[in-house]
């Protein structure tokens, strides 16, 4: 096509690219001033029949709306125009000047820091946020389609699958669609997406996987020949032997790319969120080492206010005496977790939480008429962790008179991504203050929840936090 004008004014300059569902040409605009290049993407139906071509163009029509919207975004190619031309189909969007990321990312050998790549997860996240929030799904990230843009040294993601459902599917007289090929690029395509059923969750899978690749410097096409395969008993990459990084980091990552589309971060913001949770370094040349704040996000509403909340968590672990842990386990579901040896252990339900086994502080004084518990619960449950957290909330304005959700937010939970929910209620006349913090896992729902007297709540927090850190699932 190289020297041929579509649509009266793009002119072919040379190709791009080429693939099973089309081919991406550079053009110039013969009808602007200054003639611009633009990026043409041709699509050739499979099938040319009548009724099909009218549903390839519906659909054609769709996406393009989606791409032009989503195109108001600064770090996304605007859609300049689309048009069918002889029973063929084109997209023209506008031609960013800049490099891949797959030169950014070193080839085997070499990796990129823990740093450098936390920073390449956010940028990259940043932008994927705004299209989770239009529900949309990318399905084609890779680190061919992430550009780095000449002119401001910003990501722009480019090469959106969305518009490949018209080449992958195929319509019958009756008006039934059926998808036939699966969209995206093997390595980075998690197993919903292969079987045709893609989530906002496949995206991050695939930001997970490019993560894998700048830290090990293993490109996913090697992953099982270059000692990445899936663990045989949980079906999940086995990468960590691989480099040396931060425990924090890691846990998100596994939670990026879990096998179960269910369990991983459910869109960009929260992944990005996780992200944000780890403090951030100053990038110099001397020191990139990642340090990590605690597990627990504030909605507070100004800056300073969160400085000095900061600071009154740590004077309060600096206040709690040390303590002796001990281990509590239970083989028949799998748990363990360490607990201070002062506190006793209930293994009878609790009438609020009705949990599996709950934990007492010691009384303090006799007039201790309450006494902090963390309780560990396990429920079944085989939703998502977005439908549990609905169930849960309203489980807690049923059982806490006076109930009021303080704060939701996500974090980990024994290496796994998992809600926490923040909430006050009366305990009889007792004004109480909760944590509570669940993962799923199979068709399980592992739930604990620390409860205290509101005046006493930041007091025994590190403690808690500790424990919750401590918790294992195996």
């Amino acid at each position: 096509m190289q020297g041929q004008t579509i649509g009266g004014r793009y002119q072919i300059l040379t190709q791009l690219g080429q693939g099973g569902f089309g081919t991406t040409f550079l053009a110039q605009d013969i009808q602007r001033t200054g003639n611009p290049q633009c990026v043409v993407k041709h699509f050739k139906p499979f099938s040319t029949d009548t009724y099909t071509l009218g549903e390839d163009k519906r659909l054609f029509d769709r996406e393009a709306l989606i791409l032009e919207t989503l195109g108001k975004h600064d770090q996304i190619p605007q859609l300049l125009d689309h048009f069918e031309e002889n029973e063929e189909f084109y997209l023209v969007q506008e031609f960013i000047s800049g490099h891949d990321i797959t030169e950014e990312i070193p080839p085997l050998g070499e990796r990129l820091s823990e740093y450098e790549t936390i920073k390449l997860l956010k940028e990259i996240l940043e932008v994927l946020a705004f299209v989770h929030q239009h529900n949309v799904i990318h399905r084609n990230l890779k680190p061919a389609n992430i550009k780095r843009r000449q002119l401001d040294n910003k990501i722009v993601l480019i090469d959106f699958g969305a518009v490949k459902q018209i080449s992958t599917q195929m319509t019958n007289a009756q008006g039934e669609t059926s998808f036939t090929v699966a969209t995206g690029t093997s390595g980075y395509m998690p197993s919903e997406q292969a079987n045709g059923t893609p989530e906002l969750s496949s995206d991050i899978y695939a930001v997970g996987i490019i993560a894998i690749q700048a830290l090990t410097g293993i490109n996913p096409a090697d992953f099982g020949t270059q000692g990445l395969p899936r663990n045989p008993h949980t079906g999940e990459i086995d990468w960590r032997n691989q480099i040396q990084v931060s425990q924090q980091l890691a846990e998100i990552i596994d939670a990026m790319v879990l096998y179960d589309f269910r369990q991983r971060y459910p869109t960009a913001t929260s992944a990005l969120q996780a992200l944000e949770m780890l403090e951030k370094i100053p990038d110099t040349k001397i020191e990139k080492t990642l340090q990590v704040a605690r597990p627990q996000k504030f909605f507070l509403s100004a800056g300073i206010t969160a400085v000095v909340a900061t600071i009154s968590l740590w004077l309060l672990q600096l206040q709690t005496p040390n303590q002796n842990f001990l281990i509590y386990q239970d083989s028949s579901y799998g748990i363990k977790i360490q607990y201070p040896e002062t506190w006793k252990i209930q293994e009878t339900p609790n009438l609020i939480t009705k949990g599996l086994v709950t934990f007492l502080s010691p009384k303090e004084t006799e007039k201790d008429n309450f006494q902090e518990f963390f309780t560990i619960t396990i429920e079944n449950f085989s939703g998502t962790l977005q439908e549990s957290q609905d169930l849960f909330i309203n489980e807690i304005k049923a059982t806490l008179s006076d109930a009021t959700i303080v704060n939701t937010s996500e974090r980990t939970l024994a290496k796994k991504r998992a809600n926490q929910l923040i909430f006050m209620g009366k305990n009889g006349n007792k004004n109480l203050k909760n944590l509570q913090i669940w993962t799923l896992k199979g068709n399980q729902a592992y739930i604990i929840t620390y409860s205290a007297a509101l005046d006493d709540y930041d007091r025994f927090l590190p403690t808690a936090e500790k424990m919750i850190e401590s918790f294992e699932i195996h």
